[in-house]
């Protein structure tokens, strides 16, 4: 069934209601995504499909709504390169959302060429942490006001590589793909480690880490 979602790594987020709880996915990889969604609507979700294309996406919410009997399948703009694009979704969310009880940050590029974000940022370490860290950050409220709510940052082990260049965190000075891979995956833990402490203490608001192999 997945072959029938000609998705390709443009859906980047997923908000999906669940006996009156609000969850947020933030996804990349196509078959975890068509998975996700598929089984959200299943059982009845609500699911908004956050993306950079949006034709895309409306191509693949209309492939899951004919599968799906009677399937609740919304798009939205989202792109993590752009703190732009990430501000306009979270007013989006506020306006439209009461509580928000499940933050999933997975959204991410691997390996890729040397290039930078719409702000000027080096794009895997943009995307990959600072495209979540300034969507958690925007969304602080929400999830604290919805507790009991959760932050799952999405890392790779691939994160035991890395080494953060604060010299060089935009790798401007020299650039290899896998270094800056690994970099923006430590970061995603040293976050998730930093805002633990921070928010479990102040209300029943839960930050955790899950890391996947290559």
């Amino acid at each position: 069934m997945l072959n029938t979602y000609k998705v390709f790594g443009d859906i980047s987020t997923i908000i999906y209601y669940i006996i009156y709880h609000v969850l947020l996915l933030l996804l990349l990889v196509v078959v975890v995504v068509v998975e996700v969604v598929v089984d959200l609507a299943m059982r009845g979700a609500r699911v908004i499909l956050a993306c950079r294309d949006l034709l895309k996406a409306e191509q693949a919410a209309g492939d899951i709504s004919r599968d799906v009997e009677n399937a609740n399948v919304v798009v939205r703009k989202l792109d993590l390169a752009d703190t732009r694009s990430i501000c306009d979704f979270a007013e989006l969310i506020y306006n439209t959302e009461k509580s928000l009880h499940l933050l999933i940050n997975n959204a991410g590029v691997a390996m890729c060429p040397y290039s930078t974000t719409a702000d000027g940022f080096e794009t895997q370490f943009g995307v990959n942490h600072l495209g979540h860290f300034f969507l958690t950050f925007l969304l602080m409220d929400l999830l604290k006001h919805s507790a009991p709510s959760r932050v799952i940052n999405v890392s790779s082990l691939a994160h035991h590589m890395g080494k953060i260049h604060f010299e060089d965190l935009n790798s401007e000075k020299s650039y290899h793909p896998v270094k800056a891979y690994v970099q923006s995956k430590l970061a995603n833990i040293l976050f998730t480690r930093e805002l633990a402490p921070r928010a479990e203490g102040k209300s029943k608001y839960v930050v955790r880490h899950k890391t996947y192999k290559m």
